[in-house]
């Protein structure tokens, strides 16, 4: 993760923006009274989207179990029948 002050973010941003976006690494921006980090939105709506799916029950383990199951063995898109 990247360390900066809130100085250093101020005169920076626009770079810090676009480097988080293409790195995917966080930047600590740490100040007097507080601290914030900055991430990128395609993180952020991954780590959305992982709190979400993990906030349902049984999800966890239907992950797990769909890890074990053989490619040959999955269902392909001609098997699905659409609406």
């Amino acid at each position: 993760m990247t360390l900066l002050t809130i100085t250093e973010a101020r005169a920076k941003l626009y770079t810090i923006v676009d480097q988080v976006c293409h790195t995917h690494i966080p930047t600590l921006i740490k100040g007097k009274r507080n601290n914030a980090v900055i991430i990128g939105e395609e993180d952020w709506n991954a780590i959305q989207e992982t709190l979400y799916l993990l906030s349902v029950p049984n999800m966890m383990e239907s992950i797990q179990e769909g890890k074990k199951e053989a490619l040959e063995d999955m269902a392909t898109e001609a098997d699905l029948e659409w609406s």
